[in-house]
């Protein structure tokens, strides 16, 4: 996850480089139910409104909790699926508060209603996500559903009512792409405290449609909106969090966008993208799915590195005998083509490795949806691989 806001406000108020700090353990996004009442079209676990055999059981995934504690892990997802189809969620969920996680909810939003919001207000989650695709045409053609929009909007706002920290996650695609300006008025209108934009990974369903994926100068002017947007909020004394998936190239677009308007800020801002150090799939983002097995990351469930029914996530996580972690935990990790020769690599870290493998059949070689041109990522003598238009910004920018 790229923070957006986070550095954005080390332009607005520079702090001197500190050592850097490796988190205890990686952040566990859990499947814990496939079944989901939707069926998005960029779905990564392809999952229905049907029960899936052999999901763990509640002894079993707070068992799996108590490793996780053990080994350092700070950070759970709890998604899905639909994880407010599972009937023990609220038991799953006190059991990980107690264990001191900081607990996110991953919901698509549309069964958060007056039935349940005590409940999961009383949880204490410390946040949750819910999906919208655009607004409300364009959400219910992509979650097939007349109505999701309206439902899932419902849902953010009891949450906000309820005191919960609410986000809204879009996942952008070409088919999308008009609707962001109008979804960031909402999510300013509705006080909503988050805003995390996803990239299209090529997996699951969003394998399927990734055709339509808001590939490079789409991408940019996202971006770019995303960037004004968050410094405008920033600018007013707002505390919006802004963040972005997916796409590690995002940190070294943002280095283009310093470059452009605060130009003497842009050696410090390297230096602190440089210690963030881009994708960290393997590392410090894991995931165990609905029946235990664990990948290193949401959009790798076609490689299964164990399961934690026969061993313990602890050990699974640690074992590099698997040639992929071996290579996603390499550092730096060896990766081909123009990621390989990219001068922002120490930022980047090669970007997505899941779209390179969909691709090209080779997890190492370069990533496809990066957005930047040859001559921005320092590669001399190769042709650019796209025409940049010159962006306008919406917004007279300054120093807040």
């Amino acid at each position: 996850m790229f923070r957006i806001s986070h550095y954005m406000r080390e332009i607005a108020h520079p702090t001197p480089l500190g050592p850097k700090r490796n988190p205890s353990g990686p952040v566990v996004i859990w499947n814990l139910i496939r079944r989901c009442n939707l069926t998005c079209k960029h779905c990564y676990s392809i999952s229905a409104d049907k029960d899936y055999a052999g999901e763990l059981s509640t002894a079993e995934v707070c068992a799996v909790m108590d490793d996780l504690r053990d080994f350092g892990v700070p950070v759970l997802i709890l998604s899905g699926g639909e994880p407010l189809l599972r009937s023990d969620i609220f038991e799953v969920a006190r059991y990980a508060k107690k264990k001191g996680f900081y607990v996110g909810l991953s919901s698509n939003g549309t069964l958060i209603d007056e039935s349940n919001i005590e409940k999961i207000a009383a949880i204490g989650f410390d946040y949750v996500g819910v999906s919208l695709d655009g607004m409300r045409e364009t959400h219910d053609v992509f979650r097939c559903k007349a109505g999701a929009f309206d439902t899932s909007l419902h849902g953010v706002r009891l949450c906000r009512d309820a005191g919960i920290k609410i986000g809204v996650r879009f996942t952008l695609t070409q088919n999308n792409a008009h609707d962001l300006p109008a979804l960031l008025n909402l999510v300013d209108d509705e006080g909503i405290d988050k805003f995390y934009l996803s990239h299209l990974n090529y997996a699951g369903r969003g394998n399927k449609n990734r055709e339509h994926d808001a590939f490079l100068e789409t991408t940019r002017k996202a971006l770019d909106m995303l960037f004004d947007t968050c410094w405008d909020d920033i600018g007013r004394g707002g505390k919006k969090e802004f963040v972005t998936g997916n796409n590690d190239a995002d940190g070294v677009y943002l280095l283009r966008w310093v470059r452009r308007h605060f130009p003497e800020r842009e050696g410090d801002l390297r230096a602190k993208l440089a210690q963030w150090g881009g994708n960290s799939s393997g590392v410090n983002v894991a995931n165990i799915d609905n029946l235990g097995h664990v990948h290193p990351d949401t959009f790798w469930w076609h490689h299964n590195l164990g399961n934690v029914r026969e061993r313990k996530f602890s050990e699974i996580w640690r074992d590099t005998s698997d040639p992929l972690m071996a290579g996603l935990k390499a550092s730096p990790r060896a990766i081909k083509g123009r990621c390989g020769a990219c001068a922002y690599f120490d930022v980047c870290g090669g970007n997505t490795r899941v779209r390179a493998l969909q691709l090209t059949g080779d997890p190492w070689q370069e990533d496809p949806a990066c957005y930047l041109s040859d001559d921005e990522i320092g590669i001399s003598g190769a042709r650019e691989r796209l025409k940049v238009t010159p962006y306008i910004p919406t917004s007279k920018v300054r120093v807040a």
